[in-house]
């Protein structure tokens, strides 16, 4: 016959077994559940701050980013860029919105590239915008990184089995510190406008694309 002592004892660690593997589990379901909730909160601030299109951040991002990369800046120049898309509608109204769509894509990837490490941001509709460390503030680098970054939009796009080409006009202005950011952005955005009034001088302002011209 068991011994009555020996069996209390097996079953009294038997229970602290299946406790101890009860109290695991809930554990393993708090630590999931915690790491659910943290990763739904991670999606939620990015959602947040991030263009749902293009993945770049959004204006309220740009804004506070760029504070923060000019407080760090210790009085180092960092030049402010607009950059605006030309006669972007004709895109939606000759080829849809989904067509629109691929090439604020394409152009929020070319600003990417060409920005490398610095912070670029959409603001909204086909107005981009940027901070790019420089090595100087000298008019001429300005004007030829406002030249090169405006071929670089304006290389051809591929629309399914056609290739078209836009344009942008672009301003750029040096900024030394937080709370002239937005005389900054203001006087980068004035140059952009004036690039847009003086294109039809400069370069065609129109959308280029290369089926019709080859066409003629």
């Amino acid at each position: 016959m068991p011994d009555p002592m020996s069996v209390a004892s097996g079953l009294c660690a038997a229970g602290a077994l299946l406790s101890s593997w009860q109290l695991r589990r809930r554990s393993l379901r708090a630590e999931a559940e915690i790491g659910h909730l943290q990763a739904e909160l991670a999606a939620e601030r990015h959602a947040a701050s991030h263009d749902p299109l293009t993945g770049l951040p959004n204006r309220r991002a740009f804004y506070r980013l760029a504070a923060t990369l000019l407080t760090d800046a210790a009085g180092q120049p960092l030049i402010a860029i607009v950059l605006d898309l030309d006669d972007f509608k004709q895109i939606n109204d000759r080829y849809g919105h989904a067509a629109g769509d691929q090439v604020l894509i394409c152009v929020a990837e070319r600003l990417a590239g060409f920005a490398g490490d610095n912070l670029v941001a959409r603001l909204g509709g086909d107005e981009f915008a940027g901070l790019l460390a420089s090595p100087t503030v000298d008019r001429r680098w300005i004007e030829h990184s406002t030249r090169r970054l405006a071929e670089t939009v304006a290389a051809p796009i591929r629309l399914g089995g056609r290739s078209v080409q836009v344009t942008a006009s672009v301003g750029l202005a040096p900024v030394t510190g937080p709370a002239q950011l937005t005389d900054a952005l203001s006087r980068a955005d004035a140059a952009m406008y004036q690039a847009k009034s003086l294109g039809g001088r400069r370069s065609p302002r129109q959308l280029v694309d290369s089926v019709r011209l080859a066409e003629r």
